[in-house]
């Protein structure tokens, strides 16, 4: 506890002192007043708190005044000071109360992810009440809308433990039903819950029940307008559907969804616990890992749903977070490049890999180009995507420099704030053409995949990023896949791998994006492509 004034606002409001519960004012107002000063946890200017809670005629500001005498008797009476005030402002000090909603907000969304399912359950449990329950009239208009967006913050938390339940490796199967089950209650059109709930049905041998509630789902999405990953879109253009292939008619949906990842753990030699993730079945395919990875939060994801299941489509699709963000250890002292390509190594030797094509996209290209030149007996052949060869410190201009700087500083004051305008300057430069929603999505996961500080390492250390001494040493047969118009990394940067890697094969893109999305022709071909040169060399 942060002090031994305990405020719950779940549920009705309750203050307790050294576990001691404290007679609250009986006036709604005088509650309210106090919900709202322990929710925001800042001064609140005196007019404000007037505007809010009282009209004119009842003489907001002696109101005010007998509401704070009436708290302060409760809150006060042993001598301490919890409630600051001078002319102008009124603070609860948040340093001297532990605030229920407060703690579990901060520990879903500004610490690491990882919580124990104790500790998860306890969260699911206090999220399952109403936010000051009881007190929707107490105040006027501005009052109610704030109530309003306070208890769609909550609804969200509770979505979000319930997701980390539902996916949680150490919660079994047949709890695992449970948790999904409320997830995908509480967000009927979210496909990563309803493949989680699919996944855990067919765990626990509910088979009839998985293919019912797949079928449903499936239903529900396209009358509500929603895209299935995997399945083919409507055409930007014309507002057509796009042509479906023959591998996505006898591959429809719901039988994608019933895809589970297998996620495992494997130690780097560091010591770092590197997250690793297979699915599908086949001859292995594997991916290096790129800005930013969750396994959870990705796999079925608006962004890179449909790759990932085209790629795990006649493959064991294996794919990992390296140190520093997703499932894998955030504390780590190294974050370099060679720490990625060790990082890389531990999965494919934990996994007894003998021989596998690999999978580069950004960073992720120079991190595989620099395996298959320490281990070309493993790798039958690089799929290299928008990929470069120098980092921004030694192949980017001083201009550009200079703005990635500024990138920088931005980065460590804004990143872990709720503010995603932060998190905005990415996401727009890597998907340029990309959806509002899926913007919206990409901003929101690369807030909750890594923290701020190991957001700007990674920056730091993609910076310095140099493998043209190793281009003209690659074996493996290559193709290298770049965006004319990428807005993040310039086609030259990827003519410079097929230059220098021997007997690659380069295909322009006709895109604006760094990811290419699964809506683009641009993912169309490139989907071809990767498909022909697999076949042609036999991987």
């Amino acid at each position: 506890m942060n002090g031994e004034l305990q405020i719950s606002l779940l549920g009705e409001i309750r203050v307790t002192r050294k576990g001691a519960p404290l007679t609250l004012p009986s006036s709604r107002k005088a509650r309210a007043l106090l919900g709202y000063l322990a929710a925001t946890g800042r001064p609140q200017r005196r007019e404000r708190l007037c505007e809010i809670f009282w009209d004119l005629p009842d003489d907001p500001r002696s109101s005010l005044r007998w509401a704070l005498s009436k708290l302060r008797g409760v809150l006060e009476e042993d001598g301490s000071t919890h409630l600051t005030a001078d002319r102008e402002r009124i603070a609860l000090d948040p340093s001297q109360t532990d605030i229920d909603f407060v703690r579990v907000r901060k520990r879903l969304y500004d610490e690491p992810p990882f919580i124990p399912p104790p500790e998860l359950r306890q969260m699911a449990d206090t999220l399952d009440a109403v936010f000051m329950d009881g007190l929707d009239s107490a105040g006027k208009d501005a009052f109610q809308s704030w109530l309003a967006a306070e208890r769609e913050d909550v609804r969200l938390m509770s979505a979000n433990v319930l997701r980390r339940l539902a996916l949680h490796p150490e919660v079994e199967p047949p709890e695992a039903v449970k948790w999904a089950r409320l997830w995908q209650e509480a967000a009927p059109l979210n496909l990563d819950a309803a493949q989680s709930l699919i996944a855990n049905l067919s765990a626990t041998g509910r088979d009839e029940e998985c293919r019912d509630f797949a079928k449903r789902f499936e239903t529900a999405a396209k009358a509500a307008g929603l895209e299935i990953p995997a399945q083919a879109p409507e055409d930007r253009d014309s507002g057509k559907p796009a042509s479906v292939t023959t591998e996505e008619k006898q591959d429809p949906p719901s039988r994608r969804m019933l895809r589970k990842q297998n996620i495992g753990f494997c130690t780097a030699p560091d010591g770092v616990r590197i997250a690793h993730a297979s699915v599908g079945s086949g001859p292995p395919f594997v991916k290096a890992a790129n800005w930013l990875n969750h396994l959870e939060l990705d796999w079925g994801s608006p962004i890179w749903g449909r790759t990932f299941s085209a790629a795990a489509k006649n493959h064991r699709f294996i794919r990992y977070d390296e140190r520093g963000n997703g499932l894998s250890d955030w504390d780590v002292d190294d974050i370099s490049f060679e720490a990625f390509v060790r990082d890389l190594e531990a999965v494919v030797d934990a996994l007894e890999l003998e021989r596998f094509p690999l999978l580069g996209i950004s960073q992720g290209c120079a991190v595989s180009i620099e395996y298959a030149v320490r281990h070309p007996e493993r790798v039958s052949g690089l799929v290299l995507i928008s990929g470069y060869a120098t980092g921004w410190r030694i192949g980017c201009s001083a201009e550009e420099q200079e703005r990635r700087e500024a990138v920088l500083t931005l980065t460590r004051h804004g990143w872990g704030t709720s503010n995603p305008a932060y998190r905005h300057i990415f996401s727009q430069t890597f998907m340029p053409d990309a959806a509002p929603h899926e913007l919206e999505w990409f901003d929101e996961f690369q807030r909750r995949t890594t923290s701020p500080e190991n957001a700007v390492r990674f920056q730091e250390a993609f910076g310095k990023i140099d493998v043209r001494e190793s281009l003209g040493k690659v074996r493996a047969p290559t193709i290298i896949f770049h965006s004319r118009e990428d807005q993040r990394i310039s086609m030259e940067q990827g003519r410079e791998l097929a230059i220098g890697i021997p007997n690659a094969r380069f295909v322009p893109l006709e895109s604006r994006n760094h990811i290419i999305l699964g809506h683009e022709p641009a993912w169309r071909v490139c989907g071809e492509e990767v498909s022909a040169f697999l076949a042609e060399h036999n991987i």
